[in-house]
């Protein structure tokens, strides 16, 4: 490809909602895969997220059909429900086996991953990538306390990006949200805001939801 190194996206989508909804922005995806698209030849972006089943709506599904149509490969898989020690109903999602996997059978066709987490889990699969060749970026951030990326991921990582610094490259303008619907007091969860389902005014699909980080699943816990 002319010399450009080949480029690959791994978004952890829970974990960089978490991280954007703490520094108070939204992701621009359209923006973020032109932005990666001129710094090589981007050869996929993957996104990665649980979903909840026999919902009746699922904030995330809008997101979720447009990236899928837009340029990203999207993996999901079904969440879990279990009962903890305190008896409290709770919701297990983990995509970090999917997105291992795919990282190391990709490994031989790119020379650049960047990695869209701050999931510590990820420090092995970082040097397995790096041990095959491929130079590794994290992006999440150390802007906040606590830092949203763990310590040994950041030191592993070829390229620890923080996000704060994107922002200008791949945010949303702010002026672009579209208003949320109002919602019963705890009826989500503290962590969860619910976007309107469509048809409730204001633009279309990807106006509404194409370009912007949809809010994870219910208590939906990666471990």
């Amino acid at each position: 490809m002319n010399g450009q190194p080949r480029i690959a996206l791994f978004i952890d989508g829970a974990n960089l909602y978490a991280t954007t909804k703490t520094l108070g922005f939204d992701i621009d995806y359209k923006r973020l895969l032109k932005e990666y698209g001129s710094r090589g030849h981007l050869v996929r972006a993957f996104y990665y997220t649980a979903l909840v089943e026999d919902q009746e709506y699922s904030s995330i599904r809008p997101l979720i059909d447009w990236l899928d149509y837009n340029g990203y490969r999207v993996v999901t898989k079904p969440t879990k429900e279990f009962v903890d020690s305190m008896g409290r109903r709770k919701v297990k999602g983990n995509m970090d086996i999917e997105l291992a996997i795919d990282a190391l059978e990709l490994a031989p066709y790119i020379d650049h991953m960047v990695l869209f987490s701050g999931d510590g889990d990820f420090r092995s699969l970082v040097e397995a990538l790096q041990r095959r060749g491929v130079r590794v970026s994290v992006v999440s951030t150390i802007s906040t306390q606590p830092p949203m990326v763990a310590d040994e991921l950041r030191r592993q990582a070829d390229e620890f990006v923080d996000l704060v610094h994107l922002i200008s490259k791949i945010g949303r303008d702010p002026a672009e949200r579209p208003e949320r619907a109002p919602r019963p007091p705890g009826e989500y969860g503290e962590r969860n805001e619910r976007p309107r389902p469509q048809g409730q005014g204001g633009g279309g699909l990807e106006r509404r939801y194409g370009i912007r980080q949809a809010p994870a699943a219910d208590d939906v816990t990666d471990t």
